[in-house]
């Protein structure tokens, strides 16, 4: 039986991939049948033969979907506006296995940017993962990072692994907490 918004799919040409909890990096040749269980933030999670796997945004068209849109800021931009946008680009990263994004799950703890030169902006996120052995972290954490550097004028951005305070269920937002049945 097919789940709701579950979607069939047939791989349009060889793709990469991220085997979902391990963070092993695969080659799915072109041809290969899976179902897509979610697409959230502009990345997917595929079930092919038993395995999950996490297809970046960058790789759509293999699925045939479109790949995301390029950021734009808008015009007379300040930096309220690129510190915004920042946290609006880090909600556009989800876990994998749970339809929650970063900043909800509350795994990021800060993002602080130096904005000295407005056309070279840096930034400084910090995060946490909801168990330090996550075998999905670093695709986490390069996705928050990667996000976050598609804003125009932010050259640089570095996230910080963190476990101090240690996650709990607690740090999730409200909506979150809806969305699990906790509230």
């Amino acid at each position: 039986m097919q789940m709701p918004n579950q979607e069939p799919v047939t791989f349009l040409r060889d793709c990469e991939a991220v085997v979902i909890p391990a963070g092993d990096t695969v080659e799915v040749p072109a041809g290969t049948h899976g179902t897509i269980t979610q697409a959230l933030g502009g990345s997917f999670t595929v079930y092919i033969a038993g395995n999950l796997l996490r297809i970046a945004g960058s790789e759509a068209d293999a699925i045939g979907k479109e790949t995301p849109e390029p950021i734009a800021l808008p015009e007379g931009a300040d930096n309220d506006d690129v510190e915004a946008l920042a946290w609006e680009q880090m909600r556009t990263v989800y876990d994998p296995e749970i339809p929650i994004n970063v900043v909800d799950l509350g795994l990021i703890y800060g993002c602080e940017f130096n904005h000295d030169d407005p056309e070279h902006r840096t930034a400084r996120v910090a995060m946490t993962l909801t168990a330090p052995g996550c075998g999905m972290g670093d695709i986490l954490l390069d996705d928050v990072k990667s996000r976050v550097r598609l804003i125009p004028t932010v050259d640089r951005v570095d996230v910080d692994l963190v476990f101090d305070p240690p996650w709990t269920m607690e740090m999730m937002s409200d909506a979150a907490k809806l969305q699990v049945g906790m509230l």
